[in-house]
């Protein structure tokens, strides 16, 4: 018999996780989240700034996160450690295994979030770690008057490129269109730093180097012409994928592997939520998530209601 039973059971301890916890508990629920790291708060911890959430211009990601934390542990919300292994089903109960306990809950909020995208290249396997990285906030001081590339044309991209500007000698913005598709506001920022060059309609094609980042071989898209670039570091930011790979035989999942769910968090799984960035939406912001976990929890006080 499980001995860790719930009224409600969160995966994951980014902002929808967080906020799915606070709520939670303020309705009278036992709760717990679970988290497989060692830190909660999600992918913005790796973020060096966040300027768009509400009342909270310019603070950190790192920051922000221990504002969730503090915010979550001061209403007694319980966290464990634990990377999620699958659910299985009991009647009304969700058992929730991972790899020390399992879990027993009556409801369960998916709010594992996403991870990196990788390119998927010759050389960025290798070099993990060697000058390869997908956070600049966390490996960016390692590369401090040297020279960087950064891949990727949205929000993360710019903004890591912007962050590794302000140490680095050069970085080189990577983008395989004409055109950023980051707000607005982030490009006009680039333009206030020269050592910042843009190559535009260009795709890397390997990573190379002796025990570290010494060069990236890029491809242009419209000639399809290749050179070598040398530079110190590689910074990928080319997106996420969902982490769903647990729950993929147990909910539907779109055709990107992103739970199926609407704005009220329901799944085609009785009991069982998706919120944040694991779930198909439009936007996915630090402000929607936390949306997100309160709407399931909203939902699932509903349905447990009507039990």
């Amino acid at each position: 018999m499980c001995e860790n039973v719930y009224d409600m059971i969160i995966v994951g301890s980014g902002p929808a996780g967080l906020t799915a916890g606070i709520y939670g508990k303020r309705a009278g629920l036992k709760v717990v989240i679970l988290e497989s790291g060692f830190i909660q708060g999600g992918q913005i911890v790796n973020t060096y700034e966040v300027d768009n959430y509400p009342g909270m211009p310019g603070i950190s990601g790192l920051e922000l996160a221990e504002k969730l934390k503090e915010h979550v542990t001061g209403f007694g919300v319980e966290i464990a450690r634990g990377k999620v292994k699958g659910i299985s089903l009991d009647g009304e109960w969700k058992i929730v295994h991972t790899k020390k306990a399992d879990y027993r809950g009556k409801a369960v909020i998916l709010a594992a979030g996403a991870v990196h995208r990788k390119l998927e290249v010759p050389g960025e396997e290798e070099l993990a770690g060697m000058g390869v990285s997908y956070c600049a906030a966390c490996d960016g001081a390692f590369f401090k008057d040297k020279t960087v590339a950064v891949v990727g044309g949205g929000d993360v991209a710019v903004e890591d490129a912007i962050f590794l500007a302000r140490g680095c000698k050069q970085v080189y913005l990577i983008h395989r269109r004409d055109q950023l598709r980051a707000a607005q506001v982030l490009q006009d920022a680039l333009k206030d730093f020269h050592n910042i060059t843009c190559i535009w309609d260009t795709t890397v094609e390997k990573i190379g180097g002796e025990q570290q980042v010494q060069w990236i071989t890029l491809k242009q898209t419209k000639t399809a012409e290749k050179y070598q670039l040398d530079v110190d570091g590689v910074f990928i930011a080319v997106g996420t994928v969902p982490d769903t790979g647990f729950v993929k035989e147990l909910v539907d999942l779109d055709e990107h592997g992103y739970i199926k769910a609407g704005e009220d968090g329901r799944t085609g799984v009785s009991g069982i939520y998706a919120a944040g960035d694991i779930r198909t939406k439009e936007l996915r912001q630090i402000i929607t998530a936390a949306a997100d976990g309160a709407n399931c929890v909203n939902s699932a006080q509903q349905d447990l209601y009507k039990r």
